[in-house]
């Protein structure tokens, strides 16, 4: 029997994107896959007062079991209540591969999916983004589809290589498949190692510093739909103090470099209204718990690991609210 995400208390993204568009500001797409991530997230985007979108990939689904990531969501509704402000919250679906995917998702109570045809021809992408859409519209569900391919490893999701996208099919592929949101390829890309250091410079501080994103793409597809919500995944910054953390107590994470927050913080200011951030939340949890294990050894219960994990987590989405998605204080 269908759900329905309203059942759930979710909200589809269509108002929210709206209002990010003219605020000059980007909602938080955060991945979970467990209760410390989702506490840590929730937690965070009620103290800064945050519009959030709660990210479930394949990957998760598999993981945690569909059933209870859509158990847990609904109770996430009715946790931003006992915590004090009711911010609104997105159920949704990322890297959907397939119309059956995210036919299940819909049908479970998810409030927005993404279909990722951009492994497919463009005509194939179209056609499966359009299937996708017309299934989802007659749900109330808003959909996101993609054009140009981001390099990286995301649970499922694997490309050696970026294909950036190119604005001049955007305009087609909006009209055509009838999406609400599209996430564009400019430079970023999935997980902890974007950049190589062959790749960066060396500043004065003797961090290595990455190339800027195509941002004269992102502005030549606003040009040619202005004000359409624009969407931009593998955002993770890579923060080299969660970084050093993890390698000072055993880890072994080397030449991991992520997306500069100022340019976050720019791309936000755009038409960019959807930041998908993961690696960076997986760095910090990883940090706390190993520093833990160190230095009390003898400690077995999850709680005294996962718990500062959390924390970490939470203190992490905080800063990423306040300082560069301009989020903080729209919900």
């Amino acid at each position: 029997m269908a759900v329905s995400y309203k059942d759930l208390g979710l909200v589809n993204t269509k108002e929210l994107f709206a209002k990010a568009v003219a605020g000059g500001y980007a909602i938080p797409a955060y991945n979970f896959n467990n209760l410390e991530q989702l506490q840590a997230i929730l937690q965070a985007c009620v103290e800064t007062k945050s519009p959030v979108i709660l990210q479930v990939s394949a990957g998760a689904r598999k993981y945690a079991n569909a059933t209870l990531l859509r158990n847990m969501a609904k109770g996430a509704t009715e946790y931003v209540k006992e915590l004090g402000y009711d911010i609104p919250v997105v159920l949704h679906l990322d890297h959907g591969d397939t119309f059956e995917l995210c036919k299940e998702c819909i049908d479970s109570g998810f409030s927005s999916v993404m279909i990722d045809g951009s492994h497919h021809s463009y005509e194939e992408n179209i056609a499966l983004t359009k299937k996708v859409v017309e299934y989802a519209h007659a749900h109330g569900v808003s959909v996101e589809g993609e054009l140009g391919v981001l390099a990286g490893v995301e649970d499922d999701v694997v490309a050696e290589k970026s294909t950036y996208t190119r604005p001049e099919e955007v305009e087609d592929f909006v009209k055509r498949t009838g999406v609400d949101s599209l996430a564009i390829s400019i430079g970023t890309s999935h997980g902890a190692h974007k950049f190589t250091p062959a790749q960066c410079t060396t500043n004065a501080e003797g961090k290595l510093v990455p190339p800027p994103l195509k941002f004269e793409i992102l502005e030549e597809i606003e040009k040619r739909i202005p004000g359409f919500p624009i969407v931009l995944h593998g955002s993770s910054s890579v923060p080299q103090e969660e970084v050093d953390t993890i390698n000072k107590y055993g880890g072994a994470l080397k030449a991991a470099v992520g997306i500069p927050e100022e340019q976050l913080r720019k791309a936000a200011k755009s038409a960019v209204c959807k930041i998908n951030i993961d690696s960076d939340g997986r760095l910090a949890m990883t940090a706390a718990v190993r520093k833990v294990f160190v230095e009390s050894p003898g400690e077995f219960d999850p709680r005294k690991f996962l718990g500062p994990a959390r924390d970490a987590l939470k203190k992490l989405y905080m800063h990423k609210n306040i300082n560069v998605l301009g989020s903080a204080n729209k919900a």
